[in-house]
């Protein structure tokens, strides 16, 4: 064991410590905790529940870690938290376990950044690289894919989807889906285009950029229901980010999509 423990840190029996994992003084850790190779949890954080930590990620003092969801149908029944490597858990950030009516697991991603006092609930999913800046919060049931960014102060209404490279503005409600590599601002949300910043930062190719483009004016503008036109893109589109964006609109939602304007 080549982990270093503070004298004051609380491991309850039945933990496991990876190799090399760092924890810091007063922090607490559950008896069916895993935290993996390189975890670090800097002090007073508290990691507890059924949850798995990914490699070298990390846990700023007082975030809370896998406790109970916040919800009232929860019965203490046995479910679980996955966090993957990397990730960034800074100072006051929630993270719930599942539930048994919501599939029982609460997951994140790779290399996700959870800014001071986000919250994730239970049941939800974060893709890899997803960023919630300060006081974010989803909900129960949520959906994100990878590369989502959601501003400051911003929530997510439960079992909402959001896809792919979309990006949420700050100080934003979003009740309804969210197409893949949209942008969202505005205090009730609206789709307002698509997040061409975030597109060229991850160097997508400027033809799909072009066909992207296209086919957002058509979804706004096009003959037929929202849906019809997706349809249409879909049997007609070779561009795989616009096949993203109508595989994710054509997919199963329970909610209705936020429509551009």
């Amino acid at each position: 064991m080549t982990s270093r423990i503070h004298p004051s840190a609380i491991i309850e029996p039945g933990a496991t410590i990876g190799n090399g994992c760092k924890i810091g003084p007063f922090c607490v850790v559950g008896p069916e905790v895993t935290l993996a190779a390189g975890v670090e949890l800097k002090s007073h954080a508290v990691v507890t529940g059924c949850t798995d930590v990914g490699e070298n990620t990390v846990v700023f003092p007082f975030a809370c870690v896998g406790e109970v969801p916040q919800d009232l149908k929860f019965k203490g029944e046995h479910t679980r938290l996955i966090i993957g490597a990397r990730c960034r858990i800074r100072e006051g950030a929630t993270l719930n376990t599942g539930t048994e009516g919501g599939g029982g697991v609460t997951r994140i991603g790779d290399d996700c950044l959870l800014m001071t006092g986000a919250h994730v609930g239970h049941d939800a999913t974060l893709g890899n690289r997803v960023i919630l800046a300060n006081q974010a919060a989803i909900a129960g049931h949520c959906q994100l894919g990878d590369d989502v960014i959601i501003g400051g102060l911003s929530g997510v209404h439960q079992w909402v989807r959001i896809g792919t490279g979309a990006i949420i503005g700050a100080v934003t409600m979003v009740t309804n889906d969210v197409l893949p590599h949209g942008l969202v601002q505005g205090p009730r949300g609206e789709l307002d285009g698509l997040n061409l910043v975030g597109l060229k930062r991850r160097g997508v190719e400027r033809a799909e950029i072009t066909a992207l483009r296209a086919a957002y004016q058509m979804l706004a503008q096009g003959e037929g229901t929202f849906l019809d036109r997706a349809r249409r893109l879909a049997d007609e589109t070779e561009s795989t980010h616009v096949r993203q964006m109508t595989d994710f609109i054509l997919g199963a939602t329970d909610r209705s999509f936020l429509t551009p304007k």
